[in-house]
């Protein structure tokens, strides 16, 4: 193949070289071919089917090898031979040498291509394998690509050879036509840049665009007709009360309300219970809470280790639950109704009910917005467990109302939030056993992420079953110690545990009913959410959603990531919109390991066949972590092969989730490993790890050619 490939090339290049050599483009020129017009003409017409012939056969020559002359033989064909037999012989002979020049460019180029640049490429060869006969119709018939350069890009995609031939020669049938019909006035003409006026020359670049404008006007017709279809049994108000109206003030509704109220618009924001939402007053601020005084907990146990005497003092349950309490009322005044007031956000409370795309029913008013956001957040999975429903139950809404110690608690599910839970209630003194249906905790990460939170959880005194599944749950007699049961199966093998209190830790479905949203015909996606565009945008243009009613992820901070472009899409998408981008959202797990990440796993890079080197430093081996006594975990990076380019980076270990921040900024703005190499960090401190990691990574990219000769250069200077 290698041998074929230089000889087509030496074949190509001499041929190429003869004709600059022998002056034969001298011949290819508009005073040339207006000179001998007459004496051409009496010849073809002695002749007619061997000059045809041999037309035919310099025409296919100079197209194959790309050789300037090209429109000037198009204008000779007409001009010797006529309109029609010229308009044949050009337009079969243009297609011949643009098909051979194609197949010139695949053979030679193509494979060398695919190996250097296949992963880069692969979402544009899918798309040619897909719609190529569109786009090449395209370039064809747009005079402004050259005719060379589209030869050989075409011959670099999976296009049938086939079909590069039969569109090739529809498309350039109109250029041609333009140029025969010149040719047949070739006398008159002065240059070939007379042909092409630019209003032809624009003519044909629209009649070149359609392939790509007729798709899409169907596409907007069809939408436009839908929601016509879909907007006909309702009313669009004359006027609105608001520019924007926000349903629920977690997280995502929060951010969206007051970044609207700074761009000066009218806002609304309904909430029906309080303000703030999960993550104020059921998740992250309590859990946080309950986490700090597990914490203190857990550094009494390692009282010796630090230099204390053995001693530790025994949790109260209740104080510690009352202290949760007040750590959410000294925070709610950050999400306060006073608060996003004072900001220029009118705050209604009550429930809230869409009644039409633009207006919504709440304490007996109806109130009409331009648009209008749902932000209704998540709650708890509660399964189709038999037997649950004789059982009381937890989860990670109620159980902050506990005051109470568990004598003996049952967690299902082994995510963040159960293994957060369990963790905290352990290191409390409370008896835990952790059931999980997969193989290992926290389905979605590395193995020996799990394992190595499954080993501390253990040295803290939760029992972990992984592998299990719960398949019923009984109540006990009521003078029973732990009157609650659940029977669990593993393969073959079945077993039961019991306790006083079962808590639900199995994630959070979203909060799409009860709203109005289904006599709407609001669409919802796969996983229950609503289903939104790029923009945020439901089904209906004029109702948008963010947070965990939308997802993709149940995250805090990325509900307030998403308020941003939903404030700005809905108040300027006349004018600009802007797709939400989700390339970079980091995500923590507060457990002890902490457990941070951002970007891709080994895992997940796998499963999409995306190509990586891993790079991975022990914090065993860092200074402060070793001072802290916090050895365990690990810094571990993904990048692109033979690159520094940042793919993901898992931390696990103490304070993960503020370490992680570095890799996120270095990600959000294409910074690469060797940029946080080059950036000094102070000593002694768990973020030098960052830097670390990437010295691991140039360390195992040494110039080893380059250190060798460094080294007899040193030799010599030493007179060695």
């Amino acid at each position: 193949m290698t041998r074929a490939r230089l000889l087509l090339l030496l074949v190509m290049g001499t041929l190429v070289g003869a004709f600059f050599a022998l002056d034969l483009d001298g011949y290819l020129s508009l005073a040339q071919l207006q000179a001998r017009q007459a004496q051409v003409s009496a010849w073809v017409q002695a002749h007619f089917a061997a000059a045809a012939l041999a037309f035919m056969l310099i025409y296919v020559i100079t197209t194959a090898l790309s050789l300037p002359g090209a429109s000037l033989l198009t204008l000779a064909g007409s001009a010797v031979f006529g309109i029609p037999w010229g308009l044949l012989l050009v337009s079969f002979a243009s297609t011949l040498g643009a098909t051979l020049a194609f197949l010139s460019a695949r053979f030679l180029l193509r494979d060398w291509v695919a190996g250097r640049f296949g992963d880069k490429l692969a979402s544009v060869q899918a798309g040619m394998a897909k719609d190529g006969a569109f786009y090449l119709l395209s370039l064809r018939l747009i005079p402004l690509f050259p005719f060379f350069l589209v030869n050989l890009v075409m011959g670099l995609t999976p296009i049938r050879v086939s079909t590069y031939y039969w569109v090739s020669q529809l498309g350039m049938l109109p250029g041609t036509f333009v140029y025969v019909l010149a040719g047949s006035e070739l006398a008159t003409l002065t240059s070939t840049g007379n042909i092409l006026s630019p209003g032809l020359v624009a003519a044909l670049t629209l009649l070149g665009l359609m392939p790509w404008l007729m798709p899409w006007l169907m596409r907007w017709l069809q939408r436009r007709l839908a929601l016509r279809r879909l907007h006909a049994p309702y009313r669009k108000p004359a006027r609105f009360d608001y520019n924007l109206l926000v349903i629920g003030a977690g997280a995502g509704g929060l951010v969206t309300s007051y970044l609207a109220a700074a761009m000066k618009a009218r806002v609304a924001l309904i909430e029906q219970h309080r303000m703030g939402g999960d993550c104020l007053n059921t998740g992250c601020v309590p859990s946080k809470a309950l986490i700090r005084s597990a914490r203190f907990a857990a550094e009494q146990r390692r009282a010796g280790e630090l230099g204390f005497s053995q001693g530790t003092s025994r949790a109260d349950f209740a104080a510690v639950m009352e202290r949760v309490a007040a750590v959410i009322r000294e925070v709610a005044p950050h999400d306060s109704i006073e608060r996003y007031q004072a900001l220029g956000v009118e705050c209604i409370q009550g429930r809230a009910r869409l009644v039409s795309p633009w207006e919504v029913e709440v304490n007996g008013r109806r109130l009409s917005s331009r648009h209008l956001v749902i932000a209704t957040g998540a709650r708890p999975l509660v399964p189709e467990l038999p037997g649950l429903g004789d059982v009381p139950h937890l989860t990670s809404d109620t159980l902050w109302q506990l005051r109470e110690p568990p004598r003996h608690l049952l967690v299902l599910g082994g995510g963040p939030i159960g293994c957060e839970l369990a963790q905290s209630l352990a290191l409390l003194g409370i008896p835990v056993t952790l059931v999980e249906l997969a193989d290992q905790l926290l389905p979605r990460e590395e193995r020996d992420v799990a394992e190595a939170l499954a080993a501390q959880l253990a040295r803290d005194g939760v029992q972990v079953l992984t592998g299990w599944r719960t398949e019923r749950v009984d109540a006990r007699p009521a003078e029973e110690d732990l009157p609650i049961r659940l029977h669990l199966r593993r393969g073959d093998e079945t077993r039961a545990i019991e306790g006083d209190q079962l808590l639900l830790a199995l994630g959070r479905v979203a909060n799409v009913s009860g709203f109005g949203l289904e006599e709407l015909g609001v669409e919802l996606a796969p996983r229950g959410t609503l289903k939104v565009d790029g923009f945020l945008a439901t089904n209906y243009p004029s109702i948008l959603a963010v947070g965990d009613v939308a997802g993709p992820y149940q995250l805090t901070h990325f509900a307030a990531h998403q308020g941003w472009y939903a404030a700005v899409n809905a108040l300027f998408g006349p004018f600009k919109r802007f797709r939400a981008d989700y390339r970079v959202i980091p995500a923590a797990i507060y457990t002890s390991p902490e457990i941070a990440r951002v970007g891709l796993n080994q895992r997940e890079a796998g499963a999409r066949g995306i190509p990586f080197e891993v790079t991975r430093f022990e914090m065993a081996e860092l200074d402060r972590a070793i001072a802290d006594g916090e050895t365990g975990g690990f810094i571990e990076v993904l990048t692109a092969p033979g690159k520094d380019q940042i793919l993901g980076a898992t931390l696990v270990g103490a304070h993960a989730g503020e370490r992680i921040a570095e890799f996120v900024l270095a990600m959000r703005h294409r910074l690469g490993l060797g940029k946080i190499l080059a950036t000094v960090h102070p000593y002694p401190t768990l973020t030098e790890g960052n830097k670390y990691v990437a010295g691991a990574w140039r360390r195992a990219r040494q110039p080893g050619r380059l250190l060798a000769l460094l080294a007899r250069y040193h030799g010599w200077r030493r007179g060695a």
